[in-house]
């Protein structure tokens, strides 16, 4: 099997350790072809090399916005004709969608080697898993996995400007935005602030002018066990899509059941499967997240993107912690 392994050196994992590149190129020594991108533009150039050379599988380490800017790659490269089977490997402070599709394992050269073992005697599985294709109104055209706007963007402002430690980071700021909501905490009501934007719903406009919440995904856990899109992947042609308008004590009252994967109660609550939708942000334009990565537009449509063949391991020989 024709592998190449694309590794994004900005994620988290390697800019702490950079010795885990050294070990993945290793890993791959005479076995694959190893690509280090460190700018959009080489995650081109490898993608585009996959294709003349008839990779069979694309290996891609890193974290979310890695995995993003790597299949929106090979959606570009590959255009109509069939993509590549596709492995996440870990390299990020989370690596949630790989998480969500069974990567247990934390060390990306182990994982590497053990895909590269497994491809060599025919053992790899596949499942196919879908997309989400964004396309924005600043000329964005993207594949991805988790979007969300309002209090995504949000959360994830406040996580980068307080370093973006990874899990346990995040898991102390999801606190002390639930306790604020109820509390009445000054991080809960910048973070739970509804944010004017009109909503289109396959054609038909939301009444509401502005919305706490705004997300659709692929994977059901969105990170921390945070079920909000309890149906993901239920139909691959129909993302699931939540939206709410709830103020600041009800988004703190609706923990629990995000947690065990209920649907959020309010009056203006979307909850249901989209063929697409649009958030028109105001003139002034807004932030939407895609996979932890944060982008200004003024407007954005999301739709299902093409599904994907995802490579994975059998028995993976060690856990992510």
């Amino acid at each position: 099997m024709r592998v190449h392994v694309v590794v994004n050196p900005h994620a988290a994992l390697f800019r702490q350790a950079p010795k885990h590149i050294a070990a993945v190129v290793d890993a791959c020594r005479d076995r694959a072809r190893v690509a280090i991108t460190d700018t959009v533009a080489a995650i081109d150039g490898a993608c585009t090399e996959a294709h003349e050379q008839g990779a069979e599988l694309v290996v891609l380490c890193g974290g979310d916005g890695s995995y993003m800017a790597g299949v929106s790659s090979l959606a570009r490269t590959y255009g109509a004709r069939p993509l590549p089977a596709v492995c996440l490997a870990p390299g990020g402070s989370t690596s949630t969608v790989a998480r969500n599709w069974g990567v247990l394992l934390r060390d990306p050269a182990k994982h590497v080697r053990a895909v590269l073992n497994l491809a060599a005697n025919g053992g790899l599985t596949t499942s196919t898993r879908p997309t989400l294709r964004v396309r924005d109104g600043a000329g964005g055209d993207r594949v991805g996995f988790i979007f969300g706007t309002g209090l995504v963007s949000s959360f994830f402002e406040s996580f980068y400007a307080a370093g973006g430690g990874g899990p346990r980071q995040a898991a102390r700021l999801v606190a002390r935005v639930v306790v604020g909501a109820l509390t009445g905490g000054q991080l809960a009501r910048k973070v739970l602030a509804p944010m004017p934007c009109r909503l289109r719903v396959d054609g038909r406009v939301h009444p509401a002018r502005a919305f706490t919440l705004v997300v659709s995904s692929v994977v059901r856990n969105l990170g921390l066990h945070l079920l909000v899109t309890h149906r993901a992947a239920e139909d691959p042609l129909r993302p699931h899509l939540v939206a709410s308008t709830l103020g600041v004590r009800e988004c703190g009252m609706q923990y629990p059941r995000v947690l065990r994967g209920r649907p959020l109660i309010g009056p203006a609550t979307v909850d249901t499967l989209a063929g697409s939708f649009e958030v028109e942000f105001a003139p002034s334009g807004g932030t939407y997240v895609l996979d932890g990565d944060p982008i200004r537009c003024r407007t954005v449509r999301i739709s299902a993107g093409r599904s994907l063949r995802v490579a994975s391991l059998r028995s993976p020989p060690g856990r992510l912690r």
